[in-house]
């Protein structure tokens, strides 16, 4: 009976110590998403601009910077992809985030009052294992746009849904998957 309990005993210890290493070897906070994630998206916009649903080739880029992060990501729309030579367009962002006093949760850059600038206010926040990106831009007729970017880390990569709203309406909304690149 007692030889049974030690067995149980240390089975328990055992299964602790692995399960601890285990989560110790998984990179924890901002550093499970430093990497380089490449694949494709599908838009569904309401914009007039661009109406419709298309394909996006997406490339996003998390690395560290100082006690903070930097995020750029490239995407390249393809206009009439039916014609023999589509259009495209290539639009490119980077931003820094730094880190608050709440954990989790970083600060991007800071340009002055949002209302006088006209810059964008951002922010970012872990949640699990998304990382979740905020753009607010307040208009010249004080109404606003959000931008909302949740990075979420899947087993081959990373899951993408970037939604854009217009005083709270949805304007766009791409969906996607991307695939982490092998280190350089």
């Amino acid at each position: 009976m007692m030889r049974r309990r030690r067995t149980g005993a240390l089975a328990l210890l055992f299964g602790l110590c692995a399960a601890l290493g285990a989560a110790a070897a998984e990179p924890q906070g901002i550093a499970q998403f430093y990497g380089a994630f490449a694949g494709s998206g599908v838009v569904d916009s309401r914009d007039s601009d661009d109406p419709g649903v298309t394909i996006r080739d997406l490339d996003v880029t998390i690395r560290p910077l100082g006690q903070g992060f930097e995020i750029s990501w490239t995407t390249v729309i393809r206009r009439r992809p039916q014609a023999r030579r589509p259009k495209l367009q290539q639009k490119s962002q980077r931003m820094t985030f730094v880190p608050t006093d709440r954990p989790g949760i970083f600060r991007g850059p800071t340009r002055g009052d949002p209302f006088l600038s006209r810059q964008p206010f951002a922010w970012a926040r872990l949640h699990g294992k998304s990382l979740i990106t905020y753009v607010l831009v307040i208009t010249p007729d004080g109404s606003y746009e959000m931008q909302r970017y949740a990075r979420t880390l899947t087993r081959k990569g990373m899951a993408v849904r970037f939604q854009r709203l217009r005083d709270g309406e949805p304007v766009r909304t791409v969906e996607g998957q991307l695939i982490r690149k092998p280190p350089k």
